[in-house]
């Protein structure tokens, strides 16, 4: 009789034991390395640029920075494809953008034809350094506050790609007429400020994060991105160059209509 209640109290143990739910085991963090590898590479693409001026190389140095912008729109979406977001990544991508997007540009310019000008050519480039490091600033602390669907301000991946696009622009078609007239130091000092001020401005520019791959589209946009690439293949750097430009100048024209339109708070500002 002893015997049967044991057995009858073991089985109901084991069987209450395979109701208890398992014990969840933590998630390996080794994957995320992957993102973080971009944005190593992104890093590492900007100190490159930052090099290749130093040598002048300055069609390099421009193409580095592009790379950069292309693996730095990368990390992100490699963070949310793994489910790999975490705070590290976080700061370490704007320590990564800081270096790529805002110091090397800066330098880079410099030391292609700010040079030129002495201290007012200094002090372009130090005030587009310090725009990128406000931008970035300001985007970390308006997370969840501004809409997703634009930046506040000039990105400033597009703001180096502005400033990348023009020097190497002019490397590859050299421009003889306006380097032997000397304007050229003067057309990259407008440059400088006009893309560091875009940064720190409230100007809404589009993010794109609301665009989805998996909507439809009109046929007229398969069309615009065909005629896109053929551009993009004919002739990289006046493709390149006139596309930053178009999006530079896009967010002061939809400033300009939401404030013709009634909605002059075109951009929610951080609260302090």
């Amino acid at each position: 009789m002893v015997g049967q209640f044991r057995r009858r109290v073991s089985r109901r143990a084991r069987y209450e034991h395979r109701l208890e739910p398992r014990e969840v085991r933590p998630r390996r963090r080794g994957i995320m390395l992957l993102p973080n590898l971009f944005t190593t590479a992104a890093l590492f693409s900007g100190f490159v640029a930052i090099v290749q001026a130093m040598d002048h190389q300055f069609e390099y140095a421009a193409k580095a920075i592009f790379l950069a912008m292309i693996l730095d729109g990368m990390d992100g979406r490699v963070a949310r494809l793994t489910n790999t977001q975490s705070p590290f990544g976080e700061q370490y991508d704007s320590l990564s953008d800081m270096t790529s997007f805002g110091v090397a540009p800066a330098l880079v310019v410099y030391e292609w034809c700010l040079n030129q000008l002495g201290r007012l050519g200094g002090a372009a480039a130090f005030l587009y350094c310090a725009c990128a490091a406000l931008r970035l600033a300001r985007f970390n602390a308006n997370i969840g506050v501004v809409d997703r669907r634009f930046f506040q301000g000039l990105p400033s991946p597009a703001a180096a790609a502005l400033i990348a696009g023009f020097v190497w622009l002019t490397e590859d078609q050299h421009f003889a007429a306006l380097r032997a007239s000397g304007a050229l130091p003067w057309v990259v000092l407008g440059l400088a400020i006009y893309a560091g001020l875009s940064m720190v401005s409230n100007v809404p520019f589009y993010s794109g994060k609301s665009f989805h791959l998996k909507r439809s589209v009109p046929f007229w946009f398969f069309i615009i991105v065909i005629i896109g690439l053929f551009l993009l293949a004919s002739n990289p750097p006046v493709a390149t160059f006139c596309l930053f430009c178009c999006y530079a100048g896009s967010g002061y024209g939809l400033f300009v209509y939401r404030w013709f339109g009634g909605d002059k708070k075109a951009v929610t500002s951080v609260t302090e």
